[in-house]
């Protein structure tokens, strides 16, 4: 797992990623993946969560299909805009969903993610942009399933998404 920022202005983009495969090859995808969102921002000048997905997707791609072995490697990943002048953000996900508790709500809204990985994939489609008003006091939450996927607690089972979205919640 990785996170990335970049700034511009008022603007603020964030993604957390889960790179699949272990080792060096998870951490080989990391890399390349980290590096590919810089080019989609400063080489491409990309801005727009969705676009910035299309086209990590089409550089991750791109790279391993250079090397001599087929690399199977991809990562699933939720990235957000923020404009923070706007109140406004725009977001999209492959299998990571956004998480909005809103300020003084008891329960969070889930955006759901597209069923797709950043990768070879058989059934690639575009991404989907949401756009979201924030007022101030919302939280917002971007993960990846290493947390939901932890072992522990009086019982050592798995923490899961419902436990993880009530915890969130209880912590308002």
């Amino acid at each position: 797992d990785f996170y990335w920022m970049d700034v511009k202005g008022s603007n603020i983009l964030l993604a957390v990623a889960d790179c699949t495969g272990h080792g060096v090859p998870g951490a080989m995808v990391s890399v390349v993946g980290a590096n590919s969102l810089n080019r989609c921002v400063k080489e491409f000048g990309l801005r727009k969560p969705a676009s910035i997905l299309d086209k990590l997707r089409e550089l991750i791609i791109e790279t391993f299909e250079m090397s001599n072995h087929e690399v199977k490697d991809g990562m699933d990943i939720s990235l957000i805009s923020i404009d923070r002048d706007k109140g406004k953000a725009q977001w999209a996900g492959a299998h990571n969903p956004l998480w909005i508790l809103k300020k003084g709500g008891t329960e969070i809204l889930e955006i759901k993610a597209d069923k797709q990985p950043i990768g070879k994939f058989e059934f690639a489609k575009p991404f989907t942009n949401h756009e979201v008003d924030l007022e101030a006091g919302d939280c917002l939450y971007l993960f990846t399933d290493g947390f939901a996927d932890q072992f522990g607690g009086d019982k050592g089972k798995k923490l899961k998404a419902s436990t993880m979205r009530d915890l969130f919640v209880s912590l308002r």
